[in-house]
């Protein structure tokens, strides 16, 4: 029995060190673990370049690498109450708004970005910066006016559809597109977000504050800054701009359509254009002499369907002569028809032929022996 005691007595004096370093570890914000993962986003970013980045990529690049610093702001605010971090915070938040805005709306135009009205897009953060010492209760108010009105302005955007990114790749336009939608409707949600932590603040001196947050805009910070990576990977390499061609009639005739659309087909069937892997709209515009708009309005119109489909058609059309006349692997085949991903090639050859790869392959009598991976 004296053995057993001794026993109990070891594992309890045992069990208090382990019990102050488990809750060591549980006190580590989760604000902290957000930023190492957009550090992991960022990582990734920058690896995964073979080319110099764009002007645009490296707004993106900037935008993620704020988010990561954002929550690491909010995990010292939150997690150890340090309250003089407030107004870096606050200017910090308003400035990431600013910043999306400036991202994703540089990928629908084929000019190129000017530094003097991104400048335009610091007033907000300096705004909230001197309210933060002059009328500080007004704060609050301001950044939620200003995430409200750069989100509604990305969902504004987002009217455009994904032809409306004509520098984004036409391989992954819709990703960008969803991006942009999610980046809107966050920044939106994060105003929200913002009220219910100022009621809780009124009404229960800010008790769950602290989990509102971290349920909230930290998450947000995780989710916008995977979207804004998204975005950046698939924006386009190529960085030889013009100056952005006028806007086009809202009624072009359709003979102009017809005109358009076939110089398009030129391009694909002669020059093979839709192999390019980093084929965007903006691209396309250019070789035509013609504002990329009315390239998409007229394909829009004469076929019912998207540029990125339009130049999809032809990439499936290519995979599947492929598919018949040699027995390449099918990812090899997807990247010489101009696929940069499987899981598009995939995607776009179920909407095209009805079937997957394999099996259309398989139907005509070439079993798809060399697609093991």
């Amino acid at each position: 029995m004296n053995a057993i005691k001794g026993i109990i007595a070891c594992i309890c004096r045992l069990h208090r060190p382990l019990r102050r370093i488990h809750l060591l570890m549980l006190f580590v914000p989760l604000p902290f673990i957000v930023s190492l993962l957009l550090l992991i986003v960022i990582v990734r970013m920058l690896w995964q370049r073979d080319e110099a980045m764009t002007f645009e990529q490296r707004l993106f690049l900037l935008l993620v690498c704020a988010y990561a610093l954002q929550s690491m702001l909010i995990g010292i605010r939150w997690g150890y109450d340090i309250r003089a971090i407030l107004p870096a915070q606050a200017m910090l938040a308003t400035f990431n708004a600013a910043l999306a805005w400036v991202c994703f709306s540089s990928l629908t135009s084929d000019s190129q970005p000017r530094l003097g009205p991104i400048a335009w897009h610091l007033l907000p953060a300096l705004i909230v910066g001197a309210m933060m010492f002059a009328w500080r209760d007004a704060v609050g108010t301001a950044i939620i006016l200003f995430f409200l009105s750069y989100g509604i302005a990305l969902l504004w955007l987002a009217r455009l559809g994904p032809n409306g990114l004509v520098t984004s790749r036409l391989d992954g336009v819709l990703r960008s597109y969803r991006s942009l939608q999610i980046t809107g409707w966050a920044l939106v949600a994060s105003a929200l977000s913002d009220v219910a932590i100022g009621f809780d603040q009124m009404r229960n001196g800010g008790a769950y504050s602290g989990a509102i947050v971290a349920a909230g805009n930290v998450l947000a910070l995780l989710i916008l800054g995977t979207a804004a990576s998204i975005a950046s990977f698939d924006t386009s390499t190529d960085s030889e701009r013009q100056e952005a061609a006028p806007s086009p009639q809202e009624r072009a005739a359709t003979e102009e359509d017809a005109e358009v659309v076939n110089a398009v087909q030129e391009l694909m069937r002669k020059k093979a254009l839709y192999k390019d892997l980093e084929l965007n709209l903006s691209r396309i515009a250019r070789k035509l002499g013609v504002p990329a708009r009315r390239i998409s309005n007229a394909i829009n119109r004469i076929h019912g369907i998207s540029v990125s489909q339009y130049v999809n058609n032809y990439r499936v059309e290519e995979a599947c002569r492929l598919l018949l006349t040699t027995d390449e692997a099918i990812t090899q085949i997807a990247f010489e028809a101009g696929f940069l991903t499987k899981s598009n090639f995939n995607r776009e050859f179920l909407r095209v032929t009805g079937k997957n790869p394999s099996s259309w392959r398989e139907q005509r009598g070439i079993p798809d022996l060399r697609e093991a991976a």
